[in-house]
């Protein structure tokens, strides 16, 4: 699949590929270009099932210079770019063995020139899941390399931002597991690139209905389980394996309200007091009526929220008695 902004100059070619190719040295200047990816259609990730369940990344180029920027853009982009993926310990995941094979057998490669004037930019769309073998549930980070004069001379690449990518296990091994579904539906939930006050007004609406999974859409969990100090302790001290546990065990708890009652307190009603936030982080504050038999109790929520991969996330609160009414 190919998104394609503004690219003023596509030219087809071909070169034949093999491990004796040797790099080839180039004049085009770089340093005004960026790469960044993000999930394009973000969802609930398995290991294995690189088809039924990929992980597909929206990958830009962009031209940041003011000179043209010329690269080279292969139509199977397995000779264009790499993914690195690794583990919380920092070690790297495996290639599939259908890339290595790609790229150790003398094989024609098309490609294209594509030239990008000053702030233009070329997007496409790439399945992880075709570059990394991905076995085991857990959490990792993603960052990508971009070849702009194809994999043959790899000695030159661009990298990209990092992403962190949550594996779950397969509903069929963890029976368990949390997934966020609509109502009367198997349709998963996608969070929206929607501004802070929303994200606190949605997550309040679905608490008051009793909507889980809708509540926990914008949710920070790890952050919110850690204002727990010896939640802290243990989870900055176990596996990723034993941290996704210990995650599904924290909403569990909260659904029972074993804990934090403030952040699952249900208001009557509310009101949006301010919204302040710079691109990265924010602050949402609210004023919250709990009603008993003769009167109501009112609080001041302060809701913090930050961006992660372009959608805002509560991960701490701060909450302030008002009264009664």
């Amino acid at each position: 699949m190919k998104l394609i902004q503004k690219a003023l100059l596509i030219i087809p070619a071909f070169f034949l590929f093999a491990q004796t190719v040797t790099a080839q040295s180039t004049n085009q200047d770089y340093s005004g270009a960026s790469v960044s990816i993000k999930y394009f259609d973000r969802t609930v990730y398995y290991p294995n099932e690189t088809d039924s369940n990929p992980v597909n990344v929206h990958i830009t180029i962009k031209n940041n210079g003011d000179e043209t920027l010329r690269f080279k853009l292969a139509d199977d982009r397995a000779f264009s770019t790499d993914f690195n993926v690794f583990t919380v310990k920092n070690n790297k995941l495996p290639q599939t063995e259908k890339l290595v094979e790609k790229r150790t057998t003398n094989t024609t490669v098309y490609f294209r020139e594509i030239a990008l004037e000053k702030g233009e930019e070329y997007s496409f769309v790439e399945n992880l899941k075709e570059y990394v073998q991905i076995t085991d549930a857990s959490v990792f980070y993603v960052e990508l390399l971009f070849y702009p004069e194809l994999y043959k001379s790899k000695y030159l690449s661009l990298k990209s931002n990092r992403l962190t990518l949550e594996v779950h296990p397969s509903p069929s091994a963890s029976s368990s597991n949390f997934v966020p579904v609509k109502n009367k539906s198997v349709e998963i939930i996608q969070p929206q690139d929607i501004s802070p006050d929303k994200v606190v007004e949605q997550t309040i609406i679905a608490r008051q209905k009793s909507l889980w999974d809708q509540y926990f859409l914008y949710m920070d969990v790890p952050s919110l389980m850690q204002r727990n100090a010896s939640l802290k302790r243990k989870y900055i001290s176990v596996s990723a394996d034993e941290r996704l546990k210990m995650e599904e065990t924290y909403k569990a708890d909260l659904m029972a309200s074993r804990l934090d009652n403030d952040i699952i307190a249900v208001p009557e009603k509310f009101q949006i007091e301010r919204t302040t936030y710079t691109p990265t982080e924010g602050t949402v504050t609210v004023i919250e009526w709990f009603k008993y038999p003769n009167f109501y109790e009112k609080k001041s929520y302060t809701y913090k929220v930050r961006q992660r991969e372009g959608i805002w996330q509560i991960y701490d609160y701060i909450v302030v008695n008002l009264g009664t009414e």
